[in-house]
């Protein structure tokens, strides 16, 4: 290679060299904020440790706590055993009891092993046990989708032209705290009548256009084996069924729910897809990465739709932690939405603001794989609008001026599109 060639591609080396460190320097923030963020598969013995002590309050066995039914069973709903396994002040199980009158709540032994017992801003302890702030929301609205307007026949709400969801169950292994169908929890547990889920299947069958179903609830992993099987076997008959989908949370706050029987029985129904619904990296434990990768192995392909929620992850670097700690257990961000203005749930309301922050520091700085996409649901069921940060800040007849991820801006050419018949 001659000296002038040498120059250049020791300039062109230099230059990289510069850019690569210029690229490391937007991530140190990054990476220094990380170290403090709690992550499920990073705290092993201290869950552990957690999960020896309820199942000593509980008189368990290991092979009980493995067992979905079991945890099922022993969900926890009073304040006096929470406050075994919690430490709760006198005025906390006040709190817990006047909201419980209510709105119900229960929370798996399981998702109890995940909360930090001496913080009460714990983001899992959040979403799980009640606080006061419950019954002063201002929000009278508990039907913000107006479901109650988009159902057509048996349990389907209906909102878009291709798809639709069938509701199965009010049943979940826990009540979240800032759930959007909180009106039809109720005090027990009713999986929606045969008749009514035949009326809805039925309904699928005479409708051509409808190439995609949504099963939920509640949670549609509450429902049994054999009634999960049933649904899925005559959705598998109707020619224009092209796949179903299962929303669930189990595999985050129950994840002995992942069964090899129910992955057995999934993969006669493919293509079967599930998306859950984790929210915060703590929530991504050891049992739960294992029942996500049983499923992928099971071939169900898996989609993440987390809420933004106050004090949880309304924050870009728990949110990017949270991406990057589904993508190890094969689990794909899929959404972000804002969460609903639903009665008792508004303390968790963020900024729209919050949601655009996150989104623009994943773009650029992570993966297109760890970006989801920000959704806000428009009032009464009139469907999903994404938002986005301004990356288009103008255009002319010929071209249209962008801004990259960094920030910069800058023209780029817009050609008229031809036929491309005149082309070739």
């Amino acid at each position: 290679m001659d000296q002038g060639c040498l120059k250049m591609e020791n300039s062109k080396r230099e230059i990289s060299l510069q850019r690569a460190d210029e690229l490391k320097s937007r991530i140190d923030d990054y990476l220094k904020a990380r170290e403090e963020i709690p992550k499920g598969l990073e705290m092993k013995d201290t869950i552990r440790q957690r999960k020896e002590k309820i199942m000593k309050v509980l008189g368990a066995t290991e092979e009980q706590w493995k067992d979905y039914r079991w945890q099922t069973e022993n969900r926890v709903s009073d304040v006096e055993l929470l406050g075994k396994i919690l430490n709760l002040t006198d005025i906390e199980k006040k709190e817990i009891r006047e909201v419980g009158k209510k709105f119900r709540w229960a929370v798996s032994p399981y998702y109890l092993s995940l909360m930090d017992p001496d913080d009460r801003f714990d983001p899992v302890r959040l979403m799980a046990i009640p606080v006061h702030s419950e019954l002063e929301d201002p929000c009278h609205d508990f039907d913000p989708m107006g479901e109650e307007f988009t159902n057509p026949a048996g349990s389907i709400t209906r909102r878009y032209p291709d798809r639709l969801i069938i509701n199965v169950t009010n049943e979940c292994a826990m009540y979240c705290r800032h759930c959007q169908r909180r009106r039809n929890i109720g005090e027990e547990d009713v999986p929606r009548s045969r008749s009514a889920l035949q009326e809805s299947i039925d309904y699928i069958r005479e409708c051509p256009e409808i190439r995609d179903v949504l099963i939920t609830g509640g949670d549609s992993l509450c429902l049994t084996d054999e009634t999960l099987e049933w649904i899925l076997k005559q959705l598998k008959e109707i020619p224009h069924v092209e796949y179903v989908r299962l929303g669930s949370r189990t595999l985050v706050t129950m994840p002995q729910r992942i069964t090899d029987e129910f992955c057995a029985m999934i993969e006669k129904y493919h293509p079967v897809y599930i998306n859950t619904h984790f929210n915060h990296p703590a929530e991504i434990s050891e049992e739960a990465k294992e029942a996500c990768e049983k499923l992928a192995k099971a071939g169900v392909p898996l989609g993440n739709q987390a809420v933004l929620l106050n004090g949880v992850n309304n924050d870009k670097y728990v949110m990017r932690v949270l991406n990057h700690e589904l993508l190890k257990c094969r689990v794909r961000p899929y959404y972000i939405f804002h969460a609903k203005h639903v009665a008792g749930t508004t303390h968790f309301n963020t900024s729209i603001d919050d949601g655009l922050e996150i989104m623009e520091y994943l773009r650029g700085y992570t993966s297109g794989m760890a970006i989801p996409t920000f959704i806000l649901n428009a009032p009464k069921g009139q469907g999903k609008t994404p938002l986005f940060p301004d990356y288009l800040v103008s255009r002319g007849k010929d071209y249209i001026t962008i801004r990259t991820w960094e920030g910069k801006v800058m023209e780029y050419e817009n050609h008229e599109t031809k036929d491309i018949r005149e082309l070739i």
